[in-house]
């Protein structure tokens, strides 16, 4: 059926006026909320996607602790004082840590767009690792054998290891941002690749959590994918980003050389 209205059905009407007034109208699909986001997250079964958490006795467990227990060594070193800082994962925090890999400082108020796409995803993150982390109940390394933490260990002790929901959360961001900058695609994964290392270096968790949050976070993108809201909110912030880029030029400092040095090499 044309539903362009009679009035406009005229031969002096201009084609592309004609064309413009009988097109319709497309809504938008609004942003991609945190609860949105943690709806679409919870579809996923991750107790059942991701690998069970290394059990005693086996290889896996026991390598977990040799890598644990060698990276204690990392305390009060560069290295160390990077876990540190990647202890807090909140939006404005998460941000900076990847504006060296992104090249150009990323601030969650000068940003808004880009912010609010990340908190979702940081959501849709932290609701994935619910149901796995209960289903395998693990402890975390440093109530299996003694070692110092780069954070207080008293609150950590009474959630569970496997997967980390920083290397989820890591992971997912990262990869989100490198589907807004391509271009800086390797050094944003090398960061979500850091971020994960963090916890291990921190003395927080395992290895092999690191590794499950690593496919976390890979499966919570993929199924963010699917929603029209969050296709809408990539392609906001990716305009955004994009204009912010061309009106600051990419630079490299020594800080954020001495960081790419500084992560490059795994740290087990």
């Amino acid at each position: 059926m044309n539903a362009c209205p009679v009035r406009f059905r005229r031969a002096f009407l201009p084609a592309v006026l004609l064309v413009a007034a009988c097109t319709p109208v497309k809504t938008a699909a609004p942003a991609l909320s945190p609860d949105e986001a943690r709806s679409v997250a919870a579809s996923l079964q991750t107790a059942e996607l991701l690998p069970a958490a290394p059990r005693a006795g086996t290889p896996r467990y026991e390598a977990d602790r040799q890598v644990f227990l060698a990276t204690r060594k990392l305390q009060d070193t560069p290295r160390w004082t990077l876990a540190q800082q990647d202890v807090d994962y909140a939006t404005p925090k998460l941000m900076a840590d990847f504006s060296c890999a992104m090249g150009v400082s990323l601030d969650a108020a000068t940003l808004p767009r880009l912010a609010a796409l990340v908190d979702a995803t940081s959501s849709a993150a932290d609701a994935s690792t619910g149901p796995a982390k209960k289903a395998n109940q693990r402890q975390r390394p440093f109530l299996i054998d003694q070692g110092a933490t780069c954070q207080s260990s008293a609150q950590l002790a009474k959630s569970f290891d496997y997967p980390s929901g920083h290397a989820t959360r890591g992971w997912a961001v990262g990869l989100v941002l490198a589907e807004l900058a391509p271009d800086r695609a390797s050094d944003l994964l090398l960061r979500s690749r850091a971020f994960g290392d963090s916890r291990v270096v921190c003395g927080v968790h395992n290895l092999s959590a690191i590794d499950a949050g690593a496919m976390n976070g890979a499966a919570v993108v993929a199924v963010l994918h699917a929603s029209p809201a969050f296709q809408a909110s990539l392609a906001d912030a990716k305009r955004e980003l994009d204009a912010y880029r061309k009106a600051n030029a990419a630079s490299v400092d020594a800080k954020c050389s001495a960081e790419k040095v500084l992560i490059e090499s795994t740290p087990y």
